[in-house]
C-alpha cells in the first residue's frame, strides 16, 4: 500500500471492521454481485486443504471464507482483528476455533500451519510486508500461501470502468446496505491503492516465500497469489 493511501486509512481499522460486521456478508455479495462466491471456491481450490493439515484463515472475518476447509477434514483457525467479527463469527458457527490476532504478531508457533490464506484482508494491514513474513514464520517448510486480493482488470477499458464503479457506485450501495457505509469509501479508496499484480508477486517473493505466481479472476478484479515455503520434502 502506498504511503498516500496508509495516511487516509482509518486510525482504528479494527473498530471500522466492528461496525461493519453486522451485516458484512450480506454487504459483500451485493457488492460483489454474488462474484464473492466463485473467488472463495477458487481461494479452497487454490489451498487444497486436507484431512490432518491445519490451515490459518487470518482476516476470516465471520468465518465464512474458513468453513470450506473444516469441511474438508483440514483444522482450520479463523483469525482476525475484529473483535466484533469474530463474536458474529462465534454466534454463528460456535465450533470454529475463532483467534483474536494482529496479522503483524501472530499469535502462534513457527512451523504451525501446513497452509495459510488471506482473502482480501491484506490491504487492511498497516504493514502487508511485515504480515507475509509473519504468514512465513508460521508456516511450515514446504508449506503453502494462498492470497486473494482484488487487483487491476487487464482490460484498459473495463478497468475504467471498474475504477468508476469503486470510488462512485461501490458507496452509494454500501450506504443502502450496509451497517457502516462510510467504511466502504475507505475500502473503495484501498483498493484503487493496492499493487497490481507482478507487484504484490515481488512481494510475496520479497518476504521469503518461493515460487511466487498469481492467476486473475474476472478478469483481473481479483488476483489469486501463491507461495511456497522453503524446504520440506
Amino acid at each position: 500500500m502506498t504511503r498516500a493511501s496508509l495516511e487516509k486509512q482509518p486510525k482504528d481499522v479494527a473498530a471500522m471492521f466492528d461496525a461493519v460486521a453486522a451485516r458484512y456478508d450480506l454487504t459483500n455479495d451485493i457488492l460483489a454481485m454474488g462474484q464473492n462466491r466463485r473467488w472463495r471456491k477458487a481461494v479452497v481450490r487454490a489451498v487444497d486443504p486436507r484431512p490432518g493439515e491445519c490451515v490459518l484463515d487470518l482476516a476470516a472475518g465471520t468465518g465464512t471464507s474458513s468453513e470450506p476447509f473444516a469441511a474438508a477434514g483440514a483444522f482450520t483457525v479463523p483469525c482476525d482483528f475484529s473483535q466484533g467479527m469474530l463474536a458474529a463469527g462465534k454466534r454463528r458457527t460456535p465450533w470454529l476455533p475463532f483467534t483474536a490476532g494482529d496479522a503483524t504478531r501472530l499469535p502462534f508457533a513457527d512451523d504451525a500451519f501446513d497452509a495459510v490464506t488471506v482473502s482480501f484482508g491484506l490491504r487492511n494491514v498497516a504493514d502487508p510486508d511485515l504480515a507475509l513474513r509473519e504468514l512465513l514464520r508460521v508456516t511450515r517448510p514446504g508449506g503453502r500461501l494462498v492470497v486473494c486480493e482484488f487487483s487491476h482488470p487487464t482490460w484498459a477499458p473495463f478497468r475504467t470502468v471498474y475504477t468508476e464503479y469503486l470510488m462512485r457506485a461501490l458507496p452509494a450501495v454500501a450506504s443502502q446496505v450496509s451497517s457502516s457505509p462510510d467504511a466502504y469509501v475507505y475500502l473503495a479508496e484501498s483498493i484503487r491503492a493496492w499493487p497490481d499484480q507482478p507487484a504484490l508477486a515481488r512481494r510475496v517473493r520479497e518476504a521469503g516465500w518461493e515460487r511466487p505466481a498469481w492467476r486473475d479472476l474476472t478478469g483481473g478484479v481479483v488476483a489469486l497469489h501463491r507461495g511456497f515455503k522453503p524446504g520440506g520434502d
